[in-house]
Formats: C-alpha cells, sequence, structure tokens
C-alpha cells in the first residue's frame, strides 16, 4: 500500500532528523536506531518500503516522532526544520543526476567496509560521512545543523550526524518515490499520524 510505504518513508526521515538533533545537543542518540538508520542506505534494491529499515521495528523512534510532530502537543521545533531541510536537499539531488550516480558509488565502496567492520564500525561512519561532504554538502542550501558547540566540535559526532543525514535524504528519496509530496503531507497530517499509529502498534505485537 502506497500510503502506508509513505510513512514509513517520511518515518525514516524524521528518524534521522530526530538522531541528528539529539547528537547535536546531547552528543547521545539511539543507537538501535541509528544503526536502523545507517544501515538503509544499503539497502538501495529492497523489496518494499519495511525492508529498507529492515523491518517496521527499527522505525519505532521515527514513527513515535511523526505522530509527535504531525498529530501531538509536543511537536519539535528544531527536529521540523531539520526535516524540511532534508526535503530540499533531496529534490536539489534529485535535479543532479551525476550526484545521484556519484552517490551510489560511494555507498557501494562503503559497503566493503561494513562487510569488513560491521555497520555501527566508526570506520564506517566515517566513510559515510566523507561521501556527505564529497557529495550532498556542496549542494545549496545546505541542511544547517544547530546545538551544542562542544558536541559540534567532536569528529566523532559530528562524522555521526553526517552520516545521519546521508541516511534521512536516502528517506526522502524513497518518500518521492512513493508519491509523497510536502503538499499532500500538509494535508493529510492526520492520516499520517493515524497510519503511523498503527506502525507502532504493528511493530509492538511483533515483538511479542
Amino acid at each position: 500500500m502506497n500510503r502506508e510505504a509513505r510513512v514509513i518513508a517520511f518515518a525514516g526521515v524524521l528518524q534521522g532528523c530526530r538522531l541528528v538533533h539529539d547528537l547535536a545537543t546531547s552528543g547521545q542518540a539511539d543507537a538501535a536506531a541509528a544503526s536502523c538508520s545507517i544501515a538503509s542506505i544499503f539497502r538501495i534494491d529492497a523489496a518494499d518500503a519495511g525492508a529498507v529499515f529492515g523491518g517496521i521495528g527499527g522505525l519505532r523512534l521515527g514513527l513515535e516522532t511523526l505522530v509527535a510532530q504531525t498529530d501531538g502537543e509536543q511537536r519539535h521545533l528544531p527536529v521540523t526544520r531539520l526535516a524540511l531541510g532534508v526535503l530540499r536537499l533531496q529534490r536539489r539531488l534529485m535535479r543532479t543526476p551525476s550526484m545521484n550516480a556519484q552517490l551510489r558509488t560511494g555507498i557501494e565502496r562503503v559497503q566493503r567496509q561494513v562487510d569488513h567492520f560491521g555497520i555501527d564500525h566508526p570506520t564506517v561512519q566515517l566513510r559515510l560521512a566523507d561521501l556527505y561532504v564529497e557529495t550532498l554538502s556542496q549542494l545549496r542550501p545546505r541542511v544547517m545543523v544547530h546545538g551544542n558547540p562542544q558536541q559540534l566540535g567532536n569528529p566523532q559526532v559530528v562524522a555521526q550526524i553526517r552520516s545521519l543525514l546521508l541516511a534521512a535524504v536516502r528517506a526522502a528519496v524513497l518518500w518521492r518515490q512513493m508519491g509523497g509530496s510536502q503538499l499532500r503531507l500538509l494535508m493529510r497530517r492526520r492520516e499520517y499520524a493515524m497510519l503511523a499509529r498503527g506502525l507502532l502498534a504493528r511493530s509492538t505485537l511483533d515483538h511479542g
């Protein structure tokens, strides 16, 4: 179902942005959610939207954030701003086919590091961060990340942030491929929240 696939993909965008914000402000983020988001970068030819994220369970943080942002009283403006920046960046990327090709080649190269070290290894995050700098950070306007200067001055945290921004853009690409648009999102906020709640309930049942 495309509606559900759009919600899954947009939850991926929000999960990446939430993790970026958490890292930028505190230097800490949900490790399981971060692994799921990073792994999604490499699932280029997955069978469906859920498979991109290794199943709905890995998107709990994103789905919870979607409900809060769309239908709750606890909207998080910094996460909203990051998500809008990611969607703008994705649109620019789609207009730059050469960069799309460069990203795909770069991701395939980093896959060899994943095979050797594992998805959570700092080397993988550094390689993904370098790929982000070489590609997406060259597009304008850049995604602006605000937070604690101490954390934003930490090279390891910055590498994680860039890796997760790459993951958020990958989710935004999927969202567009599934027919997502900002106008539709604006008009169907309640529907997105309702479907996200259903997916959260299903992921809870799946995990017993």
